[in-house]
């Protein structure tokens, strides 16, 4: 799969998607470091060792460089979304409980990701290996970046 990159000097204004969230018990929010045990089991258990193993390094991070999708009414991660863990200006892992798909969630944890590195003082993102690339196209604009596959994570043992 390609890299994508994506100009956050262009992000659009995206309160509206968080109020709409929120307003269905949703709420992204940047993890304290109390709780890293459990946003990288939750990863572990739902994803992958590999992808709690990236989110921890950003509880390393000052701000942690992650944003988790939380139900308040069940009390329970429902997805999360990393960024500077692999590398800098990366975005990913990502991901979301698949019985909460389809309601804005990874879109909007993905730009709260692209805000965040904006705010950080990044001008470009690039997002490793992207799977859902008309995803990426969709929500941030993200294109795609000749002659990026197989990318950095090709040596993985």
């Amino acid at each position: 799969m390609p890299d994508m990159l994506v100009k956050l000097y262009e992000l659009k204004d995206n309160s509206q998607l968080y109020r709409n969230l929120e307003e269905n018990g949703i709420r992204i929010i940047r993890p304290m470091t109390p709780n890293k045990d459990k946003v990288c089991g939750w990863i572990a258990e739902h994803f992958s060792a590999g992808w709690a193993n990236e989110i921890a390094t950003a509880f390393t991070r000052h701000p942690v460089s992650c944003f988790i999708a939380y139900d308040v009414n069940e009390k329970k991660i429902v997805g999360f979304a990393g960024y500077d863990c692999t590398y800098k200006a990366y975005f990913g892992p990502t991901g979301v409980d698949e019985t909460y798909r389809g309601k804005g969630i990874g879109k909007a944890l993905c730009l709260r990701c692209m805000e965040a590195l904006r705010d950080e003082g990044y001008a470009y993102a690039i997002i490793g290996s992207a799977g859902p690339k008309d995803f990426y196209k969709n929500t941030c604009g993200a294109v795609i970046i000749d002659g990026s596959e197989p990318g950095i994570y090709k040596d993985l043992i």
